[in-house]
């Protein structure tokens, strides 16, 4: 990878960091952090193939088009399912950070966080959009190392340190030492996933039907990993959808306890993935994992009760991520703004680009 530039274009760089996520993405500007977080999500006229609204704007569409408009995540599990769209989405990204703004030839680099074990075509993918979008120079993170930067964690010793990154595709769980990953387990059980158990649960056992984002308010407003505290009276949530068997408009009581059975295979199948890699591990990180603890990043990472169970189940002690939402956004902002001094941490993409 080449790191140097034109002195004479540095005063003009706008360079970014993103976290490209499944259900909502985060933008970093250089020397000035996060500037903005936006689903997402991408709107379609499928007669014309136009875009019609990208993020917060598309997000509001979801559930509520015509047969012709699509207003759909071209983000899958973390990687990319809709070339043309995510590529417009970067697009957008880019021109919202110059807006109002006159910049004479800008030079843009960028730093991308991906998924743990991503495919050369799937790297490839990522690269080409951004470059499309834009970009001169694109370079990719894990997003459990971004998210361990973002941590302030010292990936660069010879120390082991444990991050499980849950984010709204997936579930990445990895051991981190000397700037690389030593072992790492992707599942596809992360925040979407419990949107659909939620979903699914009301379909069974109340015979209703409800959308994603009533799914998502229930598992953000009353879900658990384990039971809480008895002595704080059980919360509830009314929700609404419609019956499925008289095919009319039907308002229920959605307990704590339904959302807890409703995700708790899913929630059992994170805690066994951590179990494993921990197995996995050698002797020597584990003695520093159990000294420095289980780091917690991501959206998931907010389940009440997530950091308990995974502590009790581990014997070890587990910490959130300050912030764990915006974790994998700072840390690639920490990368970008120290590209020398933290390359050895980027996936290596020489093999993917033509020789100059």
């Amino acid at each position: 990878m080449k790191f140097g530039w034109p002195k004479i274009f540095s005063n003009f760089s706008r360079d970014l960091a993103i976290d490209l996520g499944t259900a909502n993405s985060l933008v970093y500007l250089k020397g000035k952090g996060i500037i903005f977080s936006e689903p997402s999500v991408v709107a379609v006229n499928q007669k014309t193939g136009k875009i019609l609204a990208v993020g917060r704007e598309a997000e509001r569409m979801v559930g509520r088009t015509p047969s012709h408009i699509v207003a759909d995540y071209p983000l899958v599990d973390g990687v990319i399912s809709d070339f043309e769209a995510t590529e417009q989405m970067l697009k957008y990204f880019i021109e919202k950070v110059y807006e109002g703004k006159f910049i004479l030839g800008p030079r843009i680099r960028i730093v991308v966080g991906v998924p743990c074990g991503i495919t050369e075509v799937e790297k490839k993918a990522v690269i080409d959009a951004a470059k499309n979008a834009g970009a001169s120079e694109v370079y990719l993170i894990e997003e459990p190392m971004a998210a361990a930067i973002g941590a302030r964690l010292t990936v660069q010793d010879a120390g082991g340190n444990f991050v499980v990154d849950i984010g709204g595709g997936t579930c990445e769980v990895v051991v981190i030492s000397l700037g690389g990953i030593v072992i790492s387990k992707s599942l596809k059980n992360a925040g979407n996933k419990f949107d659909s158990d939620i979903i699914n649960y009301c379909q069974n056992e109340y015979k209703l039907l409800i959308g994603k984002r009533t799914a998502e308010r229930a598992k953000i407003g009353i879900g658990s990993a384990m039971p809480l505290n008895t002595k704080i009276e059980k919360r509830d949530m009314p929700i609404r959808g419609r019956n499925l068997v008289s095919g009319l408009p039907e308002e229920i009581v959605l307990t704590e306890e339904d959302v807890r059975k409703a995700m708790e295979k899913s929630v059992r199948q994170i805690v066994d993935a951590i179990k494993e890699v921990i197995e996995q591990t050698p002797p020597e990180l584990v003695a520093d994992i159990m000294n420095k603890g289980i780091h917690l990043s991501g959206g998931g990472a907010l389940l009440r009760g997530l950091d308990s169970l995974v502590a009790r189940e581990t014997k070890m002690p587990v910490k959130i991520i300050d912030d764990p939402l915006t974790a994998v956004a700072r840390g690639a902002g920490i990368v970008l703004e120290n590209l020398d001094k933290l390359k050895e941490v980027l996936l290596d993409t020489d093999t993917l680009e033509p020789p100059k």
